[in-house]
């Protein structure tokens, strides 16, 4: 395959995102500039170019507004349970298996994971840091083996696979053209790979060498300052980063800190049935009714979808997994605000979705001009982004340039496994995790055929790189300073004791994969 000057602009442009990747600089600038001169140098058209930075946006908000409303929807629903208070009697039961320092890590480990997969990890580390961690330090854990628990289970196995809302794996496929579902089945795997090993070779690291007393732990706690951790670092989503991911949907949640009394003692934090001055309690009532029935629905709706995977009993739809946990979503907003506002309700579910919306844009909206500066590199795409007449070939400039250098590229899978994942972890430097997933997933495309290894395997691999990186356990700019945050802890010791035991999680699924895919 011929390069043309456009095929190495293209690859200047890709260069330029990993650069400022790297320095922890926002992309959207160095995005939006590669699409305008590939455009332009292809074309020979200045307006041209002008036109197909639009319609890069446009052709990528398109492609990606499912993922937009899904966000919306969720969000919408945890404002509504929040608003009776029923977040926190989701997980209060969870309090009673906490009967020493290795049972709370587990347990701490388990119950975020679950409820992360469902409610994204930072929306979950509100509530977890209200109810479960005061608990936990009680029965002997110490607040760095909670944070590292956490981090582990949420930031990282859970947002690895984002197995239930799919956000993540259609990012992958966006890029890979390959199912969704498919890249969900194959991360999620990988996923819990890197976190059996991450959550071992924490405990024998950190846990059990290091088992601070009781008052110290729970000092920490309670002295641990809203929105500041105790290291020092502001606690934003992102220091650096992409400037909005979908780890900070729960951002805008988890700021409101809890009550004293709930950090001291482990009680649930005060109902807003109690603020408002509801003696009555019907509120109270009515926040653990949906506590039962909001997981319940969740776990049935994921029972429905593992049973259309992997058996012939029901039939889902590729693609189905989003749809679902869209619509469940929105229905079950919908009966909280009836049954708590009342005639209130028309208005309040309208906020809530108005808000929802306003806070997906905010989060992902960064993601746009990305995916358009990737989709322009993909032939599916680049013809109509540039405004090609029909029947015009459309270049598809990565691909190109990887066909040009197919003579060179080892036809090992092992080397393009593990260069898979080095370039997932290297677009989760931005901090964000998933803004460069439809880069990995066209690169997935390109190399597939080279290592003998389908492609969403390799979209896989790079999916965990990319979220265990950015998500974030291994850098400080990501959500991971909000782990450190409400466990008062420092940020940068968190991430340096999670650094080993994650990067040797992700190396041990990268030979997994190799061998069972």
């Amino acid at each position: 395959m011929e390069m043309t000057p456009a095929h190495w602009v293209y690859l200047a442009g890709l260069a330029s995102l990993i650069i400022v990747m790297v320095a922890r600089k926002n992309v959207v600038v160095p995005a939006i500039a590669a699409t305008f001169l590939t455009a332009v140098t292809f074309t020979g058209s200045v307006p041209g170019g002008v036109a197909s930075v639009f319609r890069a946006s446009l052709v990528a908000a398109s492609e990606l507004f499912n993922i937009f409303l899904i966000i919306a929807l969720v969000t919408a629903m945890l404002a509504a349970l929040r608003a009776i208070g029923a977040e926190h009697r989701m997980v209060a039961p969870f309090r009673r298996l906490m009967v020493n320092g290795p049972i709370a890590y587990l347990v701490l480990f388990i119950v975020t994971y679950v409820f992360a997969l469902f409610f994204w990890p930072t929306p979950t580390l509100a509530l977890i840091a209200a109810i479960l961690l005061p608990a936990a330090i009680r029965a002997g854990l110490s607040p760095m083996a909670g944070a590292i628990a956490i981090a582990i289970a949420g930031q990282g196995m859970a947002l690895a696979s984002d197995y239930v809302i799919g956000v993540a794996p259609a990012l992958s496929a966006s890029g890979a053209k390959v199912p969704a579902d498919l890249i969900a089945d194959r991360a999620l795997i990988l996923s819990w790979v890197v976190g059996i090993v991450a959550l071992g070779m924490s405990y024998l690291m950190t846990v059990r060498r290091r088992r601070p007393g009781l008052a110290a732990s729970r000092a920490q706690v309670e002295l641990a300052p809203a929105g500041v951790a105790a290291g020092g670092t502001s606690g934003g989503a992102t220091g650096g980063g992409s400037g909005g991911t979908p780890e900070q949907l729960g951002q805008a949640l988890a700021t409101k800190q809890p009550p004293r009394e709930a950090l001291a003692d482990g009680q649930p934090a005060l109902t807003d049935a109690v603020l408002d001055g509801d003696p009555s309690g019907r509120r109270d009532r009515r926040a653990k009714v949906f506590a039962v029935l909001v997981p319940a629905s969740f776990g049935a709706l994921l029972i429905y979808m593992l049973l259309g995977r992997f058996t012939h009993l029901v039939s889902v739809d590729d693609g189905a997994g989003a749809p679902l946990v869209g619509g469940l979503a929105a229905l079950l907003l919908l009966a909280v605000a009836l049954t708590s506002d009342g005639v209130r309700s028309l208005e309040s579910c309208a906020e809530h979705i108005v808000d929802g919306l306003s806070f997906a844009f905010k989060a992902m909206g960064v993601v746009i001009p990305i995916a358009g500066f990737v989709f322009i590199g993909i032939s599916d795409f680049s013809g109509r982004i540039m405004g090609l007449a029909d029947g015009t070939t459309a270049p598809g400039f990565l691909f190109d340039a990887i066909r040009s250098v197919e003579q060179h590229i080892p036809h090992n899978p092992f080397v393009i496994m593990f260069a898979v994942l080095l370039a997932g972890m290297t677009v989760g430097l931005d901090g964000s995790g998933w803004a460069g997933l439809p880069l990995t997933g066209s690169l997935s495309e390109a190399l597939s055929p080279h290592a003998g290894v389908d492609t969403a395997t390799l979209a896989a691999i790079a999916q965990n790189g990319a979220s265990w990186t950015g998500g974030g356990t291994l850098v400080i700019w990501s959500s991971l300073i909000a782990v450190a945050t409400f466990c008062g802890v420092s940020v940068v010791d968190l991430a340096r004791k999670l650094f080993l035991p994650v990067v040797t999680g992700l190396v041990v699924s990268a030979v997994v994969a190799a061998i069972i895919w």
